[in-house]
């Protein structure tokens, strides 16, 4: 078979030139033999060149090595188009890999556009990425598991909130069917109460009517009598017959007498005070079917020292605190409340649902709820929602949300102990009195973007051992 190897690096010709003489080498060898020789002579025959000579391309032996290199291949899928594999800039065969752009290259690429780039062959680069590709190929499986989980999982959340919907349909329907029911039932006895007091005016002015006919009769009977008397002119008869003539029939005096419209007023308003007792009893059913089901979000939380105004004293498990009248010397911390007594928890929450009871009880003043991540604590803070506040503020028997305007709210009793419960998706801080199992106070409409934390107030210590008592972070008593 014909030779198509270079005489000099001993490979099959690559972009193959000749000499004078007629000899053929790879223009790079033939290039880099020359480099390092004073006179230019033939590798081959030894003829010398008084200049460097002009290498010519050789066409033919060019095609024919082409040929040749790819016998020497692995037999690869057919191509459309050989040119697919051939180096655009030096119409090589794409032989290796540059790992540096990550592209196929040819023998030359490496002296000219990828210089420096770290180079393999083909076959290493494949079998990295093989390798590469068998592990992804592994993971894949794991992959469809885990979003097939999460779908099941979506479903099944999907499912159980349409039960949930359900019961709670079901339940609402029984309360309103009920609510329904008293209001009907209000309506009816309203409406027979204002007809009672009708008929007793209508049986009052019928007695009167009668009595006032009977009258009328009487009178009429002794004006015909007097008429006839009249008419005799027998002096004796008259006489006999006046003073036999019967005393006028007696009458009533009826200038004063008078029939009064019956009065309602009042009527509906006792009414409605009937409904409202039915329904605050039907809402506080409600309110301890709502606390017991928030009550399953129960979260451990624990104060952070950190975050402590300096008059603060805490309890060494983090659940109770109270000011002590004087102020530590503490480092500074852009955490720490600097004017009010006020302190933060440790653990915050930045989705979902999370509910947390706190003791007040024997405090005439206190502070609770939730605060966000980045609210001030440095200055003077005006406590609201703007501000990143969101809590119930207790002083000396008023009870209050704190808002622009504060909302103020009704005390039923003396508060002991109150549940505070978040849901960050829905936008919802909500208050209970625990101990009462009635719901104080919602703020709905919240829009949550950063963690938030459980937030306490113990209030300012009285000397007189007024407010001296902790605020204290209670566990679910789920028996209340």
């Amino acid at each position: 078979s014909p030779n198509f190897s270079c005489s000099i690096c001993l490979d099959i010709f690559s972009s193959p030139v000749s000499t004078p003489c007629g000899h053929n080498f790879c223009r790079t060898s033939i290039t880099k033999f020359w480099d390092g020789q004073v006179k230019y002579k033939c590798p081959v025959c030894n003829k010398l060149f008084h200049t460097r000579p002009d290498l010519q391309v050789n066409i033919l032996l060019s095609e024919m090595a082409r040929v040749a290199r790819l016998q020497k291949h692995r037999l690869v899928e057919p191509m459309d188009r050989l040119e697919d594999r051939m180096c655009k800039k030096h119409n090589q065969l794409l032989e290796l890999f540059c790992q540096t752009e990550q592209v196929c290259v040819c023998q030359f690429c490496p002296e000219t556009d990828h210089k420096s780039h770290p180079v393999v062959s083909l076959k290493e680069e494949y079998e990295v990425k093989t390798a590469q590709l068998g592990k992804m190929d592994a993971e894949v499986p794991q992959m469809i598991q885990e979003r097939k989980e999460k779908i099941k999982e979506i479903k099944d959340t999907v499912e159980l909130s349409n039960k949930d919907a359900e019961t709670e349909i079901a339940d609402g329907g029984h309360v309103f069917t009920a609510l329904i029911g008293c209001v009907e039932k209000c309506r009816d006895e309203f409406n027979q109460t204002v007809k009672e007091k009708l008929k007793s005016t209508e049986k009052q002015a019928d007695d009167l009517i009668k009595q006032l006919e009977q009258e009328i009769e009487d009178l009429t009977n002794r004006s015909s009598e007097v008429k006839r008397l009249s008419h005799t002119e027998d002096h004796l008869h008259f006489l006999q017959a006046f003073r036999s003539l019967k005393d006028p029939p007696p009458t009533r005096d009826w200038t004063t007498v008078e029939v009064l419209p019956p009065s309602y007023v009042g009527t509906l308003r006792r009414s409605l005070d009937q409904l409202e007792e039915t329904l605050n009893m039907e809402m506080k059913k409600l309110s301890d079917a709502e606390l017991k089901r928030v009550q399953q979000y129960e979260v451990d939380v624990t104060l952070d020292p950190d975050t402590a105004h300096p008059c603060l004293i805490l309890s060494e498990d983090g659940k109770q605190v109270h000011e002590g009248g004087v102020r530590k010397e503490l480092p500074d911390n852009p955490k720490r409340f600097t004017q009010h007594l006020c302190i933060l928890m440790k653990q915050s929450f930045s989705s979902g649902r999370f509910y947390f009871e706190v003791q007040v009880k024997d405090k005439n003043a206190w502070r609770l709820g939730v605060a966000r991540e980045s609210s001030n604590r440095i200055r003077e803070i005006t406590f609201s929602p703007r501000t990143g506040y969101w809590t119930l503020n207790f002083n000396k028997d008023v009870l209050a949300f704190q808002d622009y305007p504060a909302v103020r709210l009704p005390l039923r009793a003396e508060l002991q102990k109150v549940g505070v419960f978040v849901d960050y998706d829905e936008g919802l801080v909500s208050f209970y009195d625990v101990e009462a199992r009635v719901h104080i106070y919602s703020a709905t409409g919240c829009t949550f973007t950063e963690p938030l934390y459980p937030f306490l107030g113990p209030g300012k210590y009285n000397y007189e051992g007024i407010n001296s008592a902790p605020l204290i972070i209670s566990p679910v008593n789920q028996t209340d």
